[in-house]
């Protein structure tokens, strides 16, 4: 039962509605274009989207809604007829009586005694034995509730074909029917387009809600175990924990102090390596380049924004790491074969391009007429850069920072490869270090039960990462429009 057929047919019959609503208003206007109030092309868009729009809410309401009406009903067919000879002994049988604990001398089965994990247990049971995935022993009568499972959702998917095409094609006429030379097409049409902008900014938006209480009410959690001063002072992080009361285990330590230093360091370390690189090689692009050198450079120099970060991180390790070892070898400092030196210079590589390619866009869109200026008033070319450009450039350079250490934060497969697992908290680069989102990979790693500080410690990292992006961008903001109210 596939929707994208649904979709597909929709979407041919708004097409099929274009075409006729172009031609209709075409003919109507009979060849001069001035007795329409709209081109014909926005008659043509009212008719697709009459097409489209109803049918394809009604299919967003029925594909959630109909595998629940199936398993209902598929529920319903199982308690009518679970006393019925023959059928309890079947499910006795299987390995399902044993997954749900039925007794073997038991005549009938409630649905609505079982557990909660139970229910979900048969549910699962009639869902995977319809589509012929089941693991468990073969229950004919489980069996049969399968097919009538599966016959219900044939069919209510063969009415729902039926009257989505139904409701794209009645859209379709009513709307072809009130197309004429007077009818404001372009304003109707406009007017769908900028409710349907609303609705996507609706959607980010409640997106961006949704993650932020995800965090938070899940972070809640984590505090009503843990104590926020011991969670944001404390300079022990070891969140192993004992299984059980009566198990010889770790009660946990969760002082992310470590975890916010190293992040840092490494942050830190990489913006050292990109922003100067990144920066200056943009300048030269944009303002000393000759255009077939540009031509060749940008293009080599944003490859690197291609690479995927498990390759830099073999990089780190295999490469990097061992050069800074043996180097410091040879000097006669004592470098960890995994360090935050290593890991936060193949971080800063990596990010080298989304500084350069913000910054040599931003600098290229600074007016020719401050150029010029500059150079009238007899400054040279280095003195314009410094003075004129840069100073015009700044909030677009700022947001590309920005841009560097919202990546350089969030990076995980580089820190794990190259600087470790250890929550150590020192500020020697030359030390292994982790961060906070090595650690919330490895907290989550693994089928996890959200019931556990450990687990849930996660979740706490992650609001304080977003708190910390949050005031990284106040700050940026700030700075911007200190800068604007200079310059412009």
């Amino acid at each position: 039962m596939d929707t994208l057929l649904v979709i597909a047919a929709i979407l041919v019959l708004a097409a099929v509605g274009f075409a006729f609503g172009r031609r209709r208003a075409v003919v109507q206007s009979a060849g001069v274009p001035a007795r329409l109030h709209s081109l014909p092309g926005y008659h043509g868009h009212f008719v697709a989207l009459w097409a489209a729009v109803p049918a394809l809410v009604l299919l967003a309401i029925w594909v959630p809604l109909e595998p629940v009406l199936a398993m209902n009903a598929a529920l319903d067919y199982f308690q009518a007829h679970v006393s019925e000879p023959g059928n309890m002994e079947s499910i006795r049988q299987s390995k399902l009586a044993l997954l749900l604990g039925i007794p073997q001398d038991a005549t009938t089965l409630r649905l609505d005694e079982l557990g909660a994990d139970q229910y979900a247990l048969m549910q699962t049971e009639i869902r995977n034995t319809a589509v012929g995935t089941a693991t468990t022993g073969h229950s004919a009568f489980i069996q049969e509730v399968a097919d009538y499972y599966a016959r219900y959702r044939t069919t209510s998917y063969l009415i729902m074909f039926a009257a989505a095409v139904g409701v794209a094609g009645a859209g379709a006429g009513f709307a072809w029917s009130r197309v004429a030379p007077e009818m404001r097409a372009r304003n109707r049409v406009e007017a769908a387009v900028k409710w349907f902008m609303i609705l996507c900014s609706t959607v980010a938006i409640l997106t961006t809600v949704g993650i932020v209480l995800s965090l938070l009410f899940e972070a809640l959690r984590f505090f009503s175990r843990i104590p926020v001063t011991e969670f944001l002072f404390g300079l022990h992080w070891s969140p192993q924990t004992a299984i059980r009361e009566d198990q010889v285990g770790s009660t946990g330590a969760f002082g992310a102090v470590p975890l916010f230093a190293g992040t840092m360091l490494i942050s830190f370390i990489a913006m050292c390596v990109a922003v100067p690189i990144g920066l200056l090689s943009a300048i030269y692009m944009a303002e000393y380049a000759h255009s077939k050198v540009r031509a060749v450079v940008k293009p080599l120099l944003e490859i690197l924004a291609g690479i995927p970060t498990v390759v830099y991180g073999f990089f780190a390790a295999l490469t990097v790491a061992p050069f800074f070892r043996d180097l410091g070898d040879a000097v006669g400092l004592d470098v960890s074969s995994e360090s935050a030196l290593a890991a936060g210079v193949v971080m800063g590589i990596m990010i080298i391009p989304f500084v350069s390619s913000l910054s040599d866009d931003v600098i290229t869109a600074v007016p020719q007429s401050m150029r010029e200026g500059s150079y009238g008033l007899g400054a040279t070319k280095s003195e314009t850069v410094r003075r004129v450009i840069l100073p015009a450039a700044l909030p677009g350079i700022v947001g590309g920072v920005l841009l560097a250490v919202s990546r350089a934060i969030g990076e995980t497969m580089i820190v794990v490869m190259a600087a470790g697992l250890g929550a150590n908290l020192t500020a020697n680069p030359l030390e292994a270090v982790t961060t906070v989102t090595v650690q919330i990979v490895t907290l989550l790693v693994g089928d996890q039960e959200f019931d556990s500080s450990k687990t849930l410690a996660a979740f706490a990292l992650g609001l304080v990462l977003f708190v910390m992006t949050l005031l990284l961008n106040i700050v940026a903001l700030h700075v911007v429009r200190k800068y604007r109210e200079q310059y412009e």
